[in-house]
């Protein structure tokens, strides 16, 4: 807490034994982002390890693997895996990879990490999760990987969807199996 008077302004107020209480806002920080099909989601950002833009010559493509997985990419020393998530929560349509930068975000949990290629990033955003509403008409591919959706209310019928990174990290998806 701030208790030096010439941190908390005030045009010269005596503030001599007072404290400022910062208060944090009712809503969490998350990352907005989109998948092909222009599908929005979110993740917490203290479940996100780190985002990057990279070129797609980075992913190294590995032979006989699942079709969700994009390939395996080196950061900061370290392998991970890279999967399509477009594809890993049952779309159709894949990633396009034909361009000049891949935004990828790594999640993180324990010793697993894991590169979820996306669209775009749309930025972050303060977004309360008691407003989380019960999914509406999710595939049975997806709804496993989600908390919850908020109704968009500027956007007619849209929804942002938040994703559960420790269900997507502990899928047997990400090792081909389903």
């Amino acid at each position: 807490m701030i208790t030096q008077p010439d941190f908390l302004g005030g045009g010269g107020q005596d503030h001599s034994g007072s404290e400022l209480q910062v208060k944090s806002p009712e809503a969490e920080l998350c990352l907005r982002f989109y998948i092909p099909l222009h599908q929005e989601f979110a993740l917490l950002a203290t479940d996100i390890r780190e985002v990057i833009e990279l070129s797609p010559d980075r992913i190294t493509p590995i032979p006989n693997t699942s079709g969700l997985l994009l390939g395996a990419l080196n950061l900061r020393g370290r392998v991970i895996w890279v999967v399509d998530l477009g594809q890993f929560l049952g779309q159709g349509t894949t990633l396009n990879t034909n361009r000049s930068e891949i935004p990828v975000i790594a999640i993180e949990e324990q010793d697993t990490i894991v590169g979820l290629a996306v669209e775009e990033i749309g930025g972050m955003d303060w977004l309360d999760k008691k407003h989380l509403t019960v999914l509406k008409s999710v595939s049975d591919t997806m709804a496993p990987f989600l908390q919850g959706e908020w109704i968009l209310e500027n956007k007619k019928n849209q929804c942002l969807r938040l994703l559960d990174h420790k269900a997507i990290l502990r899928s047997a998806r990400l090792l081909g199996k389903n």
